[in-house]
């Protein structure tokens, strides 16, 4: 994106030194005199001091009240002289010095509210009060209405770094998953296919486990080619993970010597099981199997995936050596993180459960996304 090209410094200067020195010539011809030199003097001085406007705005402002005074006081024709003081009101106050700014107009009205006992003053130094109130509310609106930019900016740069930062971790949480489970399949696989390579005969067993390998560490490298996609901005992050791979997720993991129950859910899904909802399921149980395989030891899990028109129920429970009082890993945090992300709760309990071996408390992971509350609809015209 190409910066917008701002015009040159001066120009700003150049105008309203052009402005009041051909307007007070003209004021002062149709009166029948001419601005001395020392008049054109102070009509160039004002402008000039409008060149420090970025550096020091409030002594700018007070150096053009200072030069309007002087050309007031005296007695040069009148004109459009005040022209830069206005513009230097209303740029201190822009730049947010206040007190520099009323405090030059402050001093402009007393100046003239003073000579406004002169009979031949009365009519214009009025005029020029209220003229510098107008002014200095002016002013105080682009003040204002700069702040408003200032801070529409600010917040929009905060919205752009939270949703930068929602994306990584959405990113992050993605990766662990993927690669934890992928990972964990083919560990235990692997172990597998080792123990069998060494008993004579069992040919078959061997190639399931080398099978199941093959399609764990493809699908795994397919997925993480899609997540580094989203990295190199070549596709669209949009969720992949369906409630139909659930089945095939958990006959992948049936391959790892663990015995599993599964309930599949109603599908199609109600309406407002979205893919972003699928996806928050499909990892749930992914999750909860890998923590199951990788650190529960377990040999019996149960999982029930329940879809109703209030919410969607996932429960996960495995007969092994419980979750204890150790501190949750970062795949139960980012498991929390994706519940709390869609409205849900998720409840983790070591008590001993129905599937669990004597002795072993086993887990249960009980996970619960509620229904978006449905809007009303519109009524038709016409019609109670």
């Amino acid at each position: 994106m190409t910066a917008r090209r701002r015009p040159p410094f001066a120009v700003l200067s150049v105008f309203v030194a052009s402005v009041q020195v051909v307007g007070t010539f003209f004021a002062a011809h149709r009166f029948g005199t001419a601005p001395t030199w020392q008049a054109v003097a102070l009509l160039l001085a004002g402008p000039g001091l409008l060149l420090l406007r970025r550096r020091a705005p409030g002594p700018m402002v007070a150096g053009i009240g200072a030069v309007t005074a002087l050309y007031v006081l005296a007695g040069f024709p009148w004109g459009p002289f005040p022209f830069s003081l206005a513009v230097g009101l209303v740029l201190a106050l822009a730049a947010g010095k206040r007190w520099w700014a009323w405090g030059t107009g402050a001093g402009i009205a007393l100046l003239f509210f003073m000579l406004a006992t002169r009979q031949e003053f009365m009519t214009r130094a009025w005029f020029v009060i209220i003229w510098l109130i107008v002014v200095l509310l002016v002013g105080e609106l682009a003040r204002m209405a700069k702040d408003r930019r200032i801070e529409f900016r600010r917040a929009a740069v905060e919205r752009a770094k939270h949703h930068r930062d929602e994306e990584r971790l959405v990113l992050a949480r993605d990766i662990h998953d993927v690669v934890a489970h992928s990972l964990s399949m083919i560990n235990v696989q692997a172990s597998v296919a080792l123990h069998l390579s060494r008993k004579d005969g069992d040919t078959t067993a061997l190639v399931e486990a080398m099978e199941n390998i093959k399609a764990g560490s493809k699908e795994a490298l397919d997925e993480v080619r899609e997540v580094l996609a989203v990295l190199r901005q070549d596709a669209p992050r949009v969720p992949s993970q369906r409630l139909e791979q659930l089945a095939e997720l958990v006959q992948r993991v049936r391959g790892a010597n663990l015995e599993i129950g599964f309930q599949p859910p109603r599908l199609p899904p109600p309406v407002w099981v979205d893919g972003r909802i699928e996806n928050t399921i499909y990892r749930v149980v992914q999750e909860s199997l890998t923590n199951a395989v990788r650190h529960a030891k377990a040999g019996r899990v149960g999982v029930l995936v329940d879809l109703t028109e209030q919410g969607a129920r996932v429960t996960v429970q495995d007969d092994g050596i419980g979750i204890g009082a150790s501190d949750e890993g970062n795949g139960l945090g980012g498991m929390r993180e994706r519940v709390a992300s869609r409205g849900g709760t998720l409840e983790i309990t070591t008590a001993s459960a129905p599937t669990g071996s004597p002795g072993r408390p086993g887990t249960k992971i009980n996970v619960w996304i509620p229904a978006p509350p449905q809007q009303p609809e519109p009524k038709e015209r016409g019609k109670p």
